[in-house]
């Protein structure tokens, strides 16, 4: 394009996110050369399997980049920007903004982005998928939508191809128990050599203030041949599921409630409960029981079944009512809580905390619990170990605080690497890359103050950017 002089050029400096002092920021440099071209691990994501079966061109720029990504959605509308005119569609209908002017709109409010992660991942993303050498501006809008929306019809930019040149090695999907994974049956049965595997995300049939909880009980009966209304039979239910999962690739659980409560009822109270929440009318309290105590007989199942658990709470979802009701989940108004983890955990690691056959990986968007709770935690018990900085923590400063506080009591090898958690599939390699600079910045201070010698600290950098991920979800 022509370009004026109100048009910046777009830069990624090869030393971004390095620290500042020389002596420190000339090892980071060196560590990070050694990991910067392995191959991606995402062992835990939210990417649409539907892309890699049907492997058809994403659309638009817009409907690609920024229609589907809560973090860009929450920002613009914080300054009164409507879902409505950034192509969101509401519930039950299609929606009637034209996808350039959306686009536009993203432009001309790109400097909200400054400084923060969005702006880092994106300008990867322009830069590096799509060879973009201006900024996104209200200039640049409409050369940077016809240049992307071009690419996009290209072979070069549909999902398998992107997939490869990511150098991905696997992604994980993540689906509920009632989802039929006919998309990871389709790659499957494609021939190509990409490893899309799933995981069993059961909130939909073990939250009761899920929306349709009773018919999602339905639909888990008939899809096991299990009567999923008795408390047995939806026992035996999650069995089946959680197998099928297993055969499509799983290697782990997800869970994502509202706080970390376990509980380790008796079987009378635990069908006295599941009567309860299957009822017509379930009170927040017994929602909450449940919910705990499900997550210890989970917990229960992965020692039976070797899969990985994993347990994101302390996120109240949907925030914003009115939003939810018009435009559904996602949609970036949810808010993280004050979460408690020594009290809550107790019951489910008294009773299979000490398991060293058993995996739980535990995430936070409380940091005030790193160096309190989740340290001391995952530093003593065989079976817990500590996700990486999560979601609104998936930032430069927020993955250097979870060093800083996490590392001196639970060490490197009571974490698991890294994970991108997203659905924005073309930010995936910046996510890592960004993440693995981190990291070599962290480890390149330690070497500087002589806390550890460089050869250490290489390849801590190897298991931090790809090794321990790799071994936490036995991939």
């Amino acid at each position: 394009m022509k370009v004026s002089r109100r048009v910046k050029p777009l830069n990624l400096n090869p030393d971004r996110l390095f620290p500042a002092e020389p002596t420190v920021r000339g090892i980071a440099r060196d560590l990070y050369s050694e990991v910067a071209n392995l191959p991606i691990i995402s062992p835990h994501g939210h990417t649409d399997p539907r892309w890699f079966a049907e492997n058809d061109s994403f659309g638009n720029a817009a409907d690609l980049l920024l229609v589907p990504d809560h973090y860009l959605l929450r920002m613009l509308y914080s300054q009164g920007i409507s879902m409505d005119a950034l192509g969101v569609p509401r519930l039950g209908q299609d929606t009637a903004a034209d996808p350039r002017e959306a686009w536009r709109l993203l432009a001309n409010n790109f400097h909200l982005f400054r400084g923060t992660p969005s702006r880092m991942w994106l300008d990867w993303v322009f830069a590096e998928v799509f060879k973009l050498d201006v900024l996104l501006s209200a200039e640049t809008s409409d050369f940077y939508y016809d240049t992307i929306t071009e690419q996009l019809q290209q072979d070069a930019f549909r999902p398998r191809s992107l997939f490869e040149q990511f150098n991905i090695e696997l992604i994980a999907t993540t689906e509920s128990p009632i989802d039929t994974l006919e998309h990871h049956a389709a790659i499957r049965a494609s021939g190509w050599g990409g490893r899309v595997i799933t995981a069993y995300r059961p909130d939909t049939v073990v939250d009761p203030g899920f929306e349709g909880f009773r018919s999602n009980l339905a639909r888990f009966s008939e899809l096991t041949g299990e009567d999923a209304l008795d408390y047995d039979g939806y026992l035996a239910a999650h069995r089946k599921r959680r197998a099928f999962f297993a055969r499509m690739g799983a290697t782990s659980t997800d869970h994502g409630h509202p706080t970390a409560a376990t509980a380790d009822l008796t079987e009378t109270e635990a069908r006295a409960l599941f009567a309860r929440i299957t009822s017509e009318q379930v009170t927040p309290e017994d929602a909450e029981l449940f919910r705990a105590h499900m997550l210890t007989v989970m917990a229960g199942m992965s020692l039976e079944d070797g899969l990985v658990m994993q347990i994101h709470p302390g996120a109240f979802r949907n925030h914003n009512p009115w939003l939810f009701e018009t435009y559904g989940r996602d949609k970036g108004a949810d808010i993280p809580l004050a979460t408690d983890y020594v009290r809550a955990l107790q019951p489910l690691l008294t009773r299979y905390g000490n398991e060293t056959a058993l995996t739980i990986i535990l995430f936070t968007l409380d940091e005030t619990s790193y160096s309190r709770e989740l340290a001391p935690l995952a530093g003593h018990y065989p079976a817990l170990k500590l996700g990486p900085s999560w979601w609104f923590h998936d930032s430069p400063e927020g993955m250097r605080r979870f060093r800083q506080q996490v590392t001196e009591t639970a060490g490197f090898y009571n974490t698991v690497g890294f994970n991108d958690d997203t659905r924005a599939f073309l930010s995936i390699p910046a996510r890592h890359d960004l993440a693995r600079r981190m990291d070599c910045g962290f480890l390149a201070q330690l070497v500087a103050e002589h806390r550890m010698e460089e050869w250490e600290a290489a390849q801590l950098a190897h298991d931090l950017a790809y090794g321990l991920a790799k071994k936490a979800y036995k991939l």
